[in-house]
């Protein structure tokens, strides 16, 4: 009787493990990324042109 009462307890552990696995998602707002984007390429083209210099 343990072993049976085990071998549910394993197979509940095991089912509860397995479909635990999450993916997690981020979602930035398309603004916030676009104005983040557009500060980078600025600094970019700055040291492009302190270089030229």
């Amino acid at each position: 009787m343990k072993i049976k009462y085990f071998c549910v307890v394993l197979l509940a552990f095991w089912i509860a493990l397995l479909t635990s696995c999450v993916t997690i998602n981020i979602y930035f707002p398309a603004a916030a990324a676009e104005k983040a984007a557009d500060k980078i390429i600025e600094e970019v083209w700055q040291l492009d042109q302190k270089e030229e210099d």
